[in-house]
């Protein structure tokens, strides 16, 4: 039997202890590299204070969508490449009959958004993950 060796915070890197501090290269207005996503157009990341901030814009049939804007928790990225010792985000949007969870990261120089979507209105829609690719604007 394997035993498994559980680290916290304190056990990590101090280069990889995340505050907001280490997420500046993920600040800026992003777009998608797929001008046909049926998903996420775009994303605003910005400081306000000591919080940081996430506003999306989604795609819908009449034209974009502003979900709303939502604080967002650092991360520490512990899938460094290159040494980027870039931070990552993750933000929770509720929408009530949705929860849309997001991950964010850079990586190879693009923003990665993983986005959980989980339907709260026992509507019988399937749950599920997306990934997508954003360019700095």
């Amino acid at each position: 039997m394997t035993q498994l060796a559980f680290k916290q915070s304190s056990h990590l890197n101090p280069e990889l202890q995340t505050d907001n501090g280490n997420v500046e290269k993920l600040l800026g207005r992003w777009f998608n590299t797929n001008r046909e996503t049926r998903g996420i157009a775009e994303c605003t990341i910005a400081r306000e204070g000591n919080a940081i901030k996430v506003s999306i814009v989604g795609v819908g049939d009449e034209g974009p969508i502003a979900w709303p804007t939502v604080n967002a928790h650092a991360l520490a990225n512990l899938e460094e490449e290159a040494g980027q010792r870039t931070g990552a985000l993750m933000a929770t949007v509720e929408f009530g009959f949705m929860r849309a969870e997001t991950h964010i990261r850079i990586n190879k120089g693009v923003l990665v958004i993983v986005l959980f979507a989980a339907f709260l209105d026992d509507s019988g829609r399937s749950n599920y993950l997306t990934r997508e690719f954003f360019y700095p604007g």
